[in-house]
């Protein structure tokens, strides 16, 4: 598995990253992921829609809440050809939840504990930390990556905007 250093910090500090490092251009890896009621979700489930993927460290923290809430009220502008999906480490049942508290639907949480499927196909597990890396890909609906943002540090928030913009080029 690859080993990537020197791409993400956390208040300063050098993480290190694990997986695939994807490039706008790539085909999309396809991998695993737990929807809220335990039941398995893939990539290809969404071949025929863009996809934007949202990944954060944890829902429970500020800048991931931020982070989802903003991309739930972007996906409620998206047409029905695009889909969101926040994946992080959290359970299940916490992403569940906090949805459910932060009233956040128009967003899909999926969990990669299980395995780190996700993580490491795109490459933003976080050794250290067993996290995953703040990043934003956007796939098309043939499955190629067209934007990929792995934010430097993860105290800071993603650049919404160019996501948005690269998803509704797509569209």
């Amino acid at each position: 598995m690859k080993v990537r250093t020197g791409v993400v910090t956390m208040k300063g500090n050098v993480l290190t990253l694990q997986g695939n490092d994807i490039e706008a251009g790539d085909k999309a890896p396809d991998f695993e992921v737990l929807d809220n009621d335990l039941s398995t979700v893939k990539l290809s489930d969404y071949t025929g829609k863009v996809v934007i993927i949202s990944s954060l460290p944890s829902l429970d923290t500020p800048v991931c809440d931020i982070q989802t809430r903003k991309f739930n009220e972007e996906a409620a502008k998206l047409s029905t050809d695009a889909v969101v999906l926040t994946i992080s480490m959290d359970l299940p049942f916490a992403q569940k939840r906090w949805c459910g508290a932060a009233g956040v639907d128009n967003v899909r949480t999926l969990s990669d504990h299980r395995d780190a499927s996700f993580a490491t196909a795109f490459g933003v597990l976080i050794t250290e930390l067993r996290l995953l890396a703040r990043a934003v890909f956007v796939v098309d609906k043939a499955g190629t990556v067209h934007y990929v943002q792995i934010v430097d540090e993860l105290t800071n928030e993603p650049d919404y905007e160019a996501a948005i913009d690269a998803a509704r080029a797509l569209l």
